[in-house]
């Protein structure tokens, strides 16, 4: 059983930064991937950005690509979300997590076996 926790989220001005983080922890913890998703209300859940555990090649939905980085710490078993020029749009339900099938469908949250009770962003204009 892995457990994920988000922390980091909050509220910010249109054009400011956050840095959401998830540390998992629970049995030996080797999954192929962690990403980020997101949820607006009224809206499904969508792909934020992913990185390899081992490799660390990253992704990212075209929405976010050079606004937000993705990393990740495999000695602290984290992976973070370092997020700029926030826009009003980008607030959501932030949620890690995990992948151990090595799914190719990255963007599809379907595959993603461990989630995080998710973090609040919420970015005014």
């Amino acid at each position: 059983q892995v457990q994920l926790a988000e922390s980091g989220g909050g509220l910010v001005q249109a054009g400011g930064s956050l840095r959401l983080s998830c540390a998992a922890s629970g049995r030996t913890f080797r999954p192929y991937a962690l990403g980020w998703f997101r949820q607006a209300p009224g809206k499904e859940r969508e792909f934020v950005a992913a990185i390899n555990w081992s490799g660390g090649v990253t992704y990212y939905a075209d929405s976010v690509k050079d606004r937000f980085t993705i990393s990740r710490d495999n000695a602290k078993n984290t992976v973070y979300l370092q997020m700029s020029s926030l826009k009003p749009e980008d607030t959501a339900v932030y949620y890690c997590a995990a992948d151990f099938s090595n799914t190719p469908r990255l963007t599809d949250p379907s595959p993603w076996g461990s989630w995080g009770q998710g973090t609040q962003v919420t970015v005014s204009s």
